[in-house]
This record gives structure tokens, C-alpha cells and sequence, in this order.
């Protein structure tokens, strides 16, 4: 997928990766650039800094675990650029805590790392298939892969999120669409940074696990990823490589993982 004439829209858009990612697709040449976060003032200022730089954005007020919000993305992506050819499913949500969380912190956390994916793919599935092309780009982590000690909601969720970009893959692979799972670990972020700072077990552990890097990192990742039509994106490649050691010894993974917890 080269993204040169492609129109990519992206839900948690306003910061982080999402912003990176949507500047870094305009400046690739995309057609059309859909900045969506329920951030609508930053949503706006990403928009703008594209339409700056000579790209073609448009900002959506969007709450990204919301069917009718994400029905209503799609119809505008369309009404101004004809068509979507990559979903960037990109927000994501993390509480710090363990098994006894609330239930609305699980709640929420289903919500936003599993059911926004569920929801995009259910909104943008048609027009794709009907093509006979389109990509999902579904951001979940290193944490839905190797399991991280010290939040219970995140680690479950984040590994529910792989596991559907997996079943899309397989399922739509053969009528003509891709999808990729994007799975970074540290990203600066304010995501990972406050929990860094308070001293959270579980922002220390993605911390210790590899070398924190930039969004703007993790977005050359994600060109690379599509260009190669990679199913996992792995911007810190020692995941590639952890995710192979688990694999052969679980039972001294998680020996591993509960010391390091």
C-alpha cells in the first residue's frame, strides 16, 4: 500500500501517534487526510497544520467507541474525498490498575482497545470489499504480544486487539483487503509519560522493556509497515524477538515477566 493518492482517515488523531501519523501520511501524498479524535480542538489544529503545509485535511469530532460517530466519520471521509482507502484505528486508553479494577475501568477499556475496531471495520468493510481493496490499520501494543505486569485491563485488552486484527486478516486477505496490528512498546506520549513519571508499575515495565521513542517514530514504522503490507508493525524491532522467546518457552516468560513485575 503506498499511501501517494490514497485517502486515510484516523480516529485519536489530535496527539501522539495519531497526529504523527496523520502529518506523515499527508506528507507522503496522500489525496486526503480525515484527522478524527474527540479532541475537537486538536483534531482541528492537526487539520490545519496539514492544510498548511499544501495537504488536504478535514478535522472530525469523533468519539472514536461510538457505532453512530464512526458511521458518521466514514460518510464525511467520503462526502469530501470520494472514498477510504486506509482506517488508521488508533485511540487506545489505559488506567494502571490490576484485576480488581473497577468495572468501568474494564468497561472502558473494552470499549476504546477493542469495540472502536470492531466498530471501524463494521463501518468501512462494505465500501472496501466492494472495491476489492482498502487497509485497517488497527493500533493495538507490544503489550497485546508479550503481556505487561501491572495493568490488567490494558494487557487483556491490547491482546483482544491483536487477536481481531489477526481473524480480519485471515478473513479479508483473499477479497482484496489488508490489515495490519501496530504494536510499539515506550512511545513519548501522554499516554506512557505520566504513568512513567508517578512511578506505575506497569509505564516502568514498557519503560524498562526497550528504548522510548517518538511518535514520529513509530509513524516512519507504519509507512514502512504498509508499503511491505506487514501483518505486525513493530517500530522496537526487540519485540520481533521477544515475541519469538515467548513463544518457545512460555513458562519462563512469565517466570521472567512476574520478577521483572
Amino acid at each position: 500500500m503506498e499511501l501517494t493518492g490514497r485517502v486515510v482517515a484516523l480516529t485519536g488523531a489530535a496527539h501522539g501517534i495519531g497526529a504523527a501519523m496523520a502529518r506523515r501520511f499527508a506528507a507522503e501524498g496522500a489525496a486526503g487526510v480525515v484527522v478524527s479524535d474527540v479532541d475537537a480542538g486538536g483534531a482541528a489544529r492537526v487539520a490545519a497544520e496539514i492544510t498548511a503545509a499544501g495537504g488536504r485535511a478535514v478535522a472530525v469530532t469523533a468519539d472514536a467507541t461510538s457505532k453512530k460517530d464512526l458511521k458518521a466519520l466514514v460518510a464525511t471521509a467520503r462526502a469530501e474525498f470520494g472514498r477510504i482507502d486506509v482506517f488508521c484505528a488508533n485511540a487506545g486508553a489505559a488506567f494502571g490498575t490490576g484485576v480488581h479494577a473497577a468495572d468501568e475501568q474494564w468497561q472502558r477499556s473494552w470499549e476504546i482497545n477493542v469495540m472502536q475496531h470492531v466498530h471501524a471495520a463494521q463501518a468501512v468493510l462494505p465500501s472496501m470489499l466492494a472495491r476489492g481493496e482498502g487497509y485497517l490499520l488497527i493500533t493495538a501494543s507490544g503489550a497485546g504480544l508479550l503481556g505487561i505486569p501491572g495493568d490488567a485491563p490494558y494487557s487483556v485488552t491490547k491482546h483482544a486487539a491483536v487477536g481481531l486484527a489477526e481473524w480480519l486478516a485471515i478473513t479479508y486477505r483473499p477479497r482484496g483487503v489488508r490489515v495490519s496490528a501496530l504494536c510499539p512498546l515506550g512511545v513519548r506520549t501522554a499516554l506512557l509519560e505520566p504513568g512513567i513519571a508517578a512511578g506505575h508499575p506497569a509505564a516502568l515495565a514498557i519503560a524498562a522493556a526497550a528504548p522510548l521513542i517518538d511518535p514520529e517514530d513509530v509513524a516512519e514504522a507504519v509507512v514502512r509497515g504498509l508499503g511491505a503490507e506487514e501483518f505486525l508493525i513493530l517500530p522496537h524491532e526487540s519485540v520481533r524477538e521477544s515475541f519469538a522467546r515467548k513463544a518457545g518457552a512460555v513458562d519462563a516468560w512469565i517466570d521472567e515477566m512476574a520478577v521483572g513485575g
